[in-house]
């Protein structure tokens, strides 16, 4: 079937995850003319709420926490009440202890001890002082700024569980994104005073969550856009672009095929480059198919209990147990569980698509997931009264030895295309949160729209926007309202 205008052709928008929903929500709101196209059968990609049995799972854990004013506006633009504020407490479990995490002082001196804070705070100073050269890999980038103690107790283990290859293997520019803002000092001062206006992001206190989970959002942010005139089909998986010359002149989506005016996608480039016709030249093919990703396993158990642990969630650092971390749904929000003798908690496991852990059954995941629970002391095997098995593929891009020589070979081509933008976590093969996704889609659209010229691919980047900078420094901007974007927002909040 030929869905083909060539007066008017629309936008279209590739993925219906955060970044591929923003960017479609931004053309809506501007009047223009917005299709969406998804492979599955339900929107919010890595951050959507799966429903079993009327509990709801949040794959992931995902924070609603910005220092972007624009993103945080159009959060609540969308679901304002329904956006929950919650508190946060999280901790680590090490060595057979839970440690508060934000750290207390007097929590962390009992449960570490006098003597290994000694050799930790020596470490530190030690690799203070030694001048501080280039860190090509994770290890020597967390070592040269933690010291190596820090690093062997607390770093190694966990992210070698989560990544499943050696932090020596794992680009330093990963760990710059992710915990940049993050120090020994920082942590010891937000244990004693607190951590002031989210200083460091990864401390913080309190964080927005949708009242029925992640999804809540993405759905209600589907609904508007179709509401101003988009269209979001699911079920549409992507099997072709057809490219002439330097612009995509038709996508292929689910038996349907639209020639687009632009092309936004938040798909992963190596999904992207094997969808291209005629076949890339090798030297792409190659750098596509060498991208990496981590995929991961959510075990949600129903309990009979009310409130096994108090915490949102607790990372699991001991290596005697292949769970990275532990959700508990109730703690996001109680609308989660249906039944408040009852409780879910998810455990989460790392892996790679297609290896002994993914392809086992579901059953075996579930017992697995209970005995670990007992092992942990979070929940006796007893009060399992079932599970339930959600496999994610893609949910974390690899920050390997090659990625970036990969990424960059990959965007010489994006950049020659010039009807096409990519956006998010996977379409730019960079490890964004949610509301760093949502920044790539407004720039993009705006650089479509206004004949603006953001680098998208620098959002995030080198990870100053990251933990620095804040809504004071970084004013809301949009472009000035249509007719068609005064129109009140649905209420409808799926």
């Amino acid at each position: 079937m030929i869905d083909d205008r060539p007066q008017d052709r629309p936008h279209v928008v590739l993925g219906a995850g955060p970044a591929g929903l923003t960017a479609a929500y931004e053309l809506a709101r501007r009047g223009e003319e917005a299709v969406v196209v998804e492979a599955d059968t339900q929107v919010g990609g890595l951050a959507r709420t799966v429903v079993r049995d009327g509990y709801r799972f949040d794959l992931g854990g995902h924070r609603f926490f910005t220092k972007s004013a624009e993103v945080e506006k159009l959060w609540h633009e969308l679901l304002g009440e329904e956006l929950l504020l919650r508190p946060r407490q999280s901790r680590i479990y090490w060595r057979g202890r839970f440690i508060d995490y934000p750290l207390r002082l007097g929590d962390v001196c009992r449960k570490v001890g006098g003597v290994e804070l000694v050799r930790c705070l020596a470490s530190y100073l030690a690799a203070r002082a030694r001048p501080r050269g280039p860190a090509d890999n994770f290890e020597d980038w967390v070592s040269a700024r933690f010291g190596r103690r820090l690093f062997e107790l607390f770093f190694r283990a966990y992210t070698e569980k989560v990544w499943g290859v050696p932090t020596s293997e794992i680009r330093g520019e990963w760990a710059a994104q992710r915990i940049r803002g993050l120090s020994p000092w920082s942590a010891v001062r937000a244990a004693v005073l607190g951590n002031g206006n989210g200083r460091v992001r990864s401390l913080i206190d309190e964080f927005h969550y949708p009242r029925r989970g992640p999804g809540q959002m993405w759905e209600a942010m589907a609904a508007e856009i179709e509401r101003r005139g988009g269209e979001v089909r699911l079920g549409a998986p992507v099997t072709r672009l057809v490219v002439s010359g330097d612009r995509i002149e038709r996508v292929l989506a689910g038996g349907r095929s639209i020639a687009p005016r632009s092309v936004i996608s938040s798909l992963p480039l190596r999904t992207i480059v094997g969808a291209l016709a005629p076949r890339p030249p090798e030297r792409l093919a190659a750098a596509a198919r060498g991208l990496r990703y981590r995929d991961f396993i959510c075990v949600a158990l129903v309990l009979r209990s009310t409130d096994p642990f108090p915490d949102n969630w607790i990372y699991v650092h001991d290596p005697c147990v292949r769970v990275g971390r532990v959700q508990n749904f109730r703690a996001w929000s109680p609308a989660l569980v249906p039944r408040a003798d009852r409780t879910c908690v998810g455990l989460e496991y790392f892996c790679f698509e297609g290896d002994a852990l993914w392809s086992r059954e579901d059953g075996e995941l579930v017992a697995l997931a209970s005995d670990e629970l007992r092992r942990l002391g979070l929940g006796d095997r007893g009060l399992v009264e079932r599970g339930h098995v959600v496999r994610v593929p893609k949910a974390y891009p690899i920050y390997d030895a090659d990625y970036a020589r990969r990424v960059e070979t990959i965007r010489e081509w994006v950049d020659g295309v010039v009807n096409l933008e990519q956006v998010g976590r996977n379409g730019l093969h960079r490890y964004n949160n949610s509301d760093h996704s949502m920044l790539t889609a407004i720039r993009a659209v705006e650089n479509v729209c206004d004949g603006a010229d953001h680098d998208v691919w620098s959002v995030n980047a080198d990870s100053a926007y990251h933990e620095h900078s804040v809504p004071d420094e970084q004013p809301y901007r949009r472009a000035p309202e249509t007719p068609a974007m005064r129109r009140p927002l649905s209420q409808e909040t799926a």
